[in-house]
């Protein structure tokens, strides 16, 4: 009998993982998709495909076997050990782990096409495009144009530092209280250290680590 319910939730569990990468692996082709024809990109669609199947692939991958259960061990300690109920935090960061299994590939669309007739931009606009990617994003589907261009590739680990630090910024101003307590300083660390999970495996499908 125990066998038996044992059995079904496996298989649950399997079909839950499926429909999240088919979910996932539909949103993120059409996401991708529309991004390349509204810059006129002719990176071939195949080989999106191709590799937006490898990156979720992953994702989930890393997904099941990383993310769920250290966010249930972290939920479930920080109750019982600090009082503190970490669904907020636990949420979010799974939102920053989602995102950031993608987001080195984003600011693609503001690369310059040939480094020898367009200056790199200043540093500062270099790494705006990288952290704060969703309003650019934005601005370009509304029809704003934008001059920055960057031979910057972001498939590194200097912009995988900066963007964590970012990250941290954001989870102290999000969870963030005084006096700080352990329950709190943990909800602040899981935003920079869930993206940097997801960043790193972006890097790890594109074999730079």
């Amino acid at each position: 009998m125990k066998a038996s319910k044992l059995g079904k939730f496996l298989k649950r569990t399997h079909d839950l993982l499926s429909g999240l990468y088919e979910a996932l692996y539909g949103f993120v082709l059409h996401f991708f998709k529309s991004l390349n024809r509204k810059v006129l990109s002719t990176f071939p669609f195949l080989r999106m495909k191709e590799e937006t199947s490898e990156h979720v692939y992953l994702t989930i991958k890393v997904f099941k076997w990383v993310i769920l259960p250290a966010s249930i061990i972290y939920v479930c300690a920080d109750f019982l050990f600090f009082n503190t109920n970490a669904l907020d935090s636990a949420f979010w960061s799974l939102i920053v782990f989602l995102y950031s299994c993608f987001l080195p590939d984003l600011p693609s669309i503001f690369r310059a096409k040939n480094q020898q007739e367009i200056r790199d931009a200043p540093w500062y606009k270099k790494y705006a495009l990288l952290l704060f990617t969703p309003l650019l994003i934005w601005a370009l589907f509304s029809e704003m144009q934008l001059g920055w261009k960057t031979t910057e590739t972001f498939h590194n680990l200097k912009s995988l530092t900066i963007y964590s630090v970012f990250l941290f910024c954001l989870g102290f101003l999000g969870f963030g209280a005084f006096p700080l307590s352990i329950g709190n300083i943990a909800k602040v660390l899981s935003i920079p250290i869930y993206g940097a999970i997801g960043y790193f495996t972006h890097l790890k499908v594109d074999k730079l680590w």
